[in-house]
């Protein structure tokens, strides 16, 4: 072979060699990530040419899919009473890909997990057509409802929890959206697509677990969960040494209280009443470290909490001035939580100190119902002593019993709540916040916590409080559980 022959002969084989290369790379080292690219229609024609599987609540399918008549995408999904579940579900698109558990579980509810593999290697030798499996959740359908109903056409959220497993019970989020309305790739779910990203009320933020607030007073069980484990505070019905007024530390400015009484008032009728000035001082004392300390025990300053979905990470600032923490002891100031968060923090209270993590994904199971992963209660924490929270729900039952929380009041049962309302805007020049975290007891203990926000509403600004708003919201979701006990 002459020179120029072997030198073309050895390029074509490097050539060769290349292609060989890329080719095993595509296949073997980037199928993953192109399989489950964006860009890629195949991954979405595949996932709706057959019947997606369900996610379940009481034991009944809250999710469909029905054909669609397209000649690519064979099934379409459906949703049986869509905006109420929709801050579980999120929603599965044909256009617009998918969020949320939908998202979250999209191999099980697809049929192509690892987990479902058996299935699938069966269904080959048997003919049967290819089908998801199902997600069950923890949710209680008529905690749900209550919360849905409650909200009504308010804008705010609510979160609830068992506390002795950390089951997630219900999880609503208002103004909400009807997930079937963009759920094929038709000109109208465009046109309901772009509509819900263009509304100014956000209604696909799922508020109960990705939007923080100001909390407001009912931090105040955090300040006097510190001021109880850190030792400012041995007798909750002692006068505490609470000047009226109190001047924030490093300023010249008064604590305002919008209770009387204030001056010395024990913790006991400080949470009662709900004093500015008590906790203020009370955190001031317990110190920033501390109550960044107590705060976090409690789920503050995580990033992580997965429910499965992620939620927002709630804060209590770590650099903050001393008056800055004798402001955010009140739930003002940098301080921002979820409605998940502070659901976290009375249930921990409620179940004796206790913090478990949350969870709305009770188990997977496959297109045959054999169970393929089985989730369990799982503690996080122990944020404060067995005494101390039994001190708490003293001061928490005589917030509903004798003072603000009274409309979260049930017959014959043990309510513990705390009310709450937080400025907003510059100057509080928009109107507040209106927060209540509450628990209710029977014999065996807590079966729920729970927490609602109202972020606004057409109430005047003078009418909305915590215990005017919010209250009466969680009592309907408490008592929807209790009932469900009987």
């Amino acid at each position: 072979m002459n020179k120029p022959l072997r030198r073309i002969a050895i390029f074509c084989g490097l050539l060769v060699l290349a292609l060989l290369i890329r080719d095993n790379w595509l296949q073997y080292v980037r199928a993953d990530e192109l399989n489950s690219h964006k860009l890629n229609r195949r991954v979405q024609i595949e996932r709706y040419s057959y019947e997606r599987g369900n996610i379940i609540v009481d034991g009944k399918a809250i999710t469909g899919s029905v054909e669609s008549g397209d000649r690519y995408y064979k099934y379409k999904r459906t949703y049986i009473n869509g905006p109420m579940w929709a801050p579980v579900t999120g929603y599965a698109s044909q256009a617009y890909d998918a969020n949320q558990i939908e998202k979250l579980e999209d191999g099980i509810l697809s049929g192509n997990s690892d987990q479902l593999f058996f299935d699938r290697t069966m269904s080959m030798f048997t003919g049967d057509k290819k089908k998801g499996g199902n997600v069950v959740t923890t949710l209680s359908g008529k905690a749900q409802e209550a919360a849905f109903k409650g909200l009504g056409d308010k804008k705010g959220a609510v979160a609830a929890i068992d506390p002795k497993t950390g089951k997630i019970l219900a999880l609503a989020s208002t103004p909400s959206y009807d997930p079937s309305s963009f759920a094929g790739y038709s000109a109208k779910d465009e046109k309901a697509w772009v509509a819900l990203e263009k509304d100014k009320d956000k209604p696909k933020l799922n508020r109960a677990l990705r939007e923080t607030y100001p909390p407001g007073s009912t931090f105040k069980v955090v300040t006097a969960a510190a001021a109880l484990e850190y030792g400012e505070v041995d007798d909750i019905d002692a006068a505490t040494d609470t000047p009226e007024p109190y001047i924030l530390p490093g300023t010249r400015t008064p604590m305002v209280n919008h209770a009387g009484g204030c001056e010395n008032a024990s913790l006991n009728e400080a949470m009662r009443v709900s004093c500015n000035s008590v906790f203020a001082k009370l955190g001031d004392d317990v110190s920033r470290d501390k109550m960044v300390e107590m705060a976090e025990r409690f789920g503050f300053n995580n990033p992580e909490i997965d429910t499965p979905v992620r939620a927002a990470a709630s804060v209590y600032d770590k650099n903050m001035s001393r008056d800055g923490n004798a402001q955010s002891s009140i739930g003002q100031f940098n301080t921002a939580a979820t409605p998940l968060q502070m659901a976290m923090v009375t249930a921990a209270i409620a179940n004796d100190g206790r913090l478990m993590k949350p969870y709305m994904i009770d188990k997977l199971v496959s297109p045959n119902l054999d169970t393929v992963q089985q989730n369990n209660p799982e503690e996080m924490s122990r944020p404060i002593s067995p005494k101390n929270a039994q001190l708490l729900q003293q001061m928490m039952e005589n917030v509903v019993e004798n003072g603000t929380g009274g409309n979260a009041a049930i017959s014959g049962v043990k309510v513990g709540g705390k009310t709450g309302t937080a400025q907003h805007g510059e100057n509080n020049s928009k109107n507040p916040y209106a927060w209540f975290i509450s628990y209710a007891k029977d014999d065996n203990g807590s079966p729920v916590a729970v927490a609602v926000v109202v972020e606004d509403s057409n109430a005047r600004r003078d009418d909305i409080s915590g215990g005017g708003l919010a209250a009466p919201i969680a009592k309907a979701v408490m008592k929807a559980v209790l009932d469900e006990q009987e």
